[in-house]
C-alpha cells in the first residue's frame, strides 16, 4: 500500500507551537492536505501522551487512529551541542518508559526535550527499544547535525536509520555528499501549526506492507520511499547565508571576512546552500540507484497569496483555498494532479500560479537568516528580485 506520511510535527506543548495543535485538528487538516499517516510529535511529553491515549484508538501495532487518520509516535529531542534528533517509537508504553529514562530538565514543560546526550548516546538509548533515529533537518545552521560535524559518523559513531533533509535542502543538494549515498532521506514538515500551508509542506510517499510500526520501520530501513515531496529549498528560511536581524542575503565569503557580523549590527547565519558546498564531495548530485525522485512543492495558500497579494491567513486567501479543496478534495490534488482547465473553471485568476508552479516558471526570493523565501511572478517582481540578489556583493 502507498501512503503519504509526514513524521515530524509538534504538539500544542512545544515552544512556539499553536494551541490548535491537537489530535482532532491535525487529523482533520491532514485529510484536506492529502496525508494518510502522521507522526504525533512530542511523544516524550507526559501530558501529550495522555491526550494521545485519550483521543485515539490503537488500530494496529504502533498505530493510533482518529477518525480515519493514522498516527505513529514520534518526537524530536535536542541533544548535546543543540543538535536535533528525530525518533520514531514503537508504542505508547515504550514512549513513556523512554521519557522516564531520558535525562532532561524540561521534558514536562516543552514538547521537544533538551538533554546533554550526544547523538551516539541517544541512539544507543532508543535502539534498546527498537526505535528509529536520525538527524532532524540535518543541515540547518542553528540545530542541524552538520552545523557541528563534518560527518554524520562523528555525531552518531555508527549509521543511524535515516537523514531528514529539512525545508532548506533537497535530495539533489544532499546527494553531493558521498557519505549519505546509502541513507534513506525523509522529508517532513516540522510544523508547529495544523494548517495546510505548514502541515505536510514536506512529506514522504511510502510503500508499506500494512499500516503498522513494523512495516513502516522496514520501509524506512529498506528505502521503500517512492518519492520525497518537499519545498523548493529556496523557500526555506535558512537556505541562503543572511543576517538574522535585517535578513539581507550576504555573500558567505564576505560574511566570514566580517566575522559573521552584518553592517546593521545583526548576526549572519551560514546558509544551508553554503554549508553543503563546504562538505560536498561532488559538484553535481551523485544519487544511488535506489534514490526516489524529489518532487518540489509550494504550499497552495502561498501561491494564492502571491497571486492576490494578500496574506496567507487572510479571509480572501483562505476562502479561495477552501473553494479549491471543496472542488478537488485535497491540496495535493490541486497542486499536482487536477487538469489546469478544471481548476480554471473554478478560479481563473489562480491558474497562472498553478501553471507557474507546475512548469517551474515562478520566481523565488530566497530565504535566509530565519526568514522564509517568497514566491513572485516575473512580470511584477523581476526588478525587485534582482535588487535583492545584488545585495550578495554589496555587503
Amino acid at each position: 500500500m502507498l501512503v503519504n506520511a509526514d513524521f515530524h510535527i509538534h504538539s500544542c506543548f512545544s515552544m512556539a507551537s499553536s494551541k490548535d495543535m491537537l489530535i482532532e485538528n491535525i487529523a482533520s487538516q491532514s485529510k484536506l492536505k492529502g496525508l494518510n499517516l502522521l507522526g504525533t510529535g512530542d511523544a516524550f511529553h507526559p501530558k501529550w501522551l495522555n491526550m494521545i491515549e485519550e483521543t485515539t484508538t490503537q488500530t494496529a501495532e504502533g498505530i493510533y487512529s482518529y477518525e480515519g487518520t493514522d498516527f505513529i509516535l514520534t518526537t524530536e529531542v535536542e541533544g548535546k551541542n543543540r543538535i536535533h534528533h528525530l525518533i520514531i517509537i514503537p508504542n505508547l508504553e515504550i514512549a513513556r518508559e523512554l521519557s522516564d529514562k531520558l535525562k532532561s530538565k524540561n521534558k514536562t514543560v516543552d514538547g521537544r526535550p533538551r538533554t546533554s546526550y550526544t547523538g551516539s548516546e541517544l541512539k544507543d538509548l532508543v535502539k534498546d527499544y527498537d526505535c528509529l533515529i536520525g538527524p532532524a533537518h540535518a543541515f540547518t545552521p542553528w540545530t542541524g547535525m552538520y552545523k557541528s560535524f563534518n560527518s554524520i559518523y562523528d555525531c552518531y559513531e555508527s549509521k543511524p536509520d535515516f537523514v531528514e533533509l529539512g525545508l532548506s535542502a533537497d535530495t539533489y543538494m544532499a546527494d553531493t555528499v558521498d557519505e549519505l549515498k546509502n541513507f534513506t532521506f525523509l522529508t517532513n514538515s516540522d510544523t508547529h501549526s495544523p494548517w495546510p500551508h505548514r502541515l505536510g509542506r514536506e512529506f514522504n510517499l511510502m510503500k508499506i506492507e500494512d499500516m503498522s510500526f513494523s512495516s513502516i520501520k522496514k520501509a524506512i530501513r529498506n528505502s521503500d520511499i517512492e518519492a520525497n515531496y518537499g519545498m523548493v529549498p529556496d523557500l526555506g528560511k535558512y537556505h541562503m547565508t543572511a543576517c538574522t536581524k535585517c535578513f539581507k542575503l550576504v555573500n558567505p565569503q564576505i560574511a566570514k571576512e566580517n566575522n559573521m557580523k552584518c553592517s546593521c549590527g545583526g548576526k549572519i547565519k551560514k546558509g544551508v546552500d553554503f554549508r553543503i558546498s563546504e562538505i560536498a564531495d561532488y559538484s553535481e548530485p551523485c544519487s544511488p540507484d535506489f534514490r526516489p525522485p524529489y518532487i518540489h512543492l509550494m504550499p497552495l495558500a502561498e501561491i494564492i497569496s502571491s497571486v492576490y497579494d494578500k496574506g496567507v491567513t487572510t479571509k480572501t486567501v483562505q476562502g479561495i483555498w477552501q473553494n479549491l479543496i471543496d472542488n478537488f478534495d485535497t491540496e495535493i490534488n490541486v497542486l499536482m494532479h487536477v487538469p489546469v482547465e478544471d481548476i480554471e473553471k473554478v478560479n481563473s485568476r489562480i491558474i497562472d500560479g498553478i501553471k507557474g508552479f507546475r512548469n517551474k516558471s515562478l520566481i523565488i526570493i530566497p530565504g535566509g537568516g530565519g526568514k522564509y523565501g517568497k514566491i513572485c511572478f516575473r512580470d511584477e517582481n523581476e526588478r525587485r528580485v534582482d535588487e535583492n540578489i545584488t545585495t550578495l556583493d554589496n555587503f
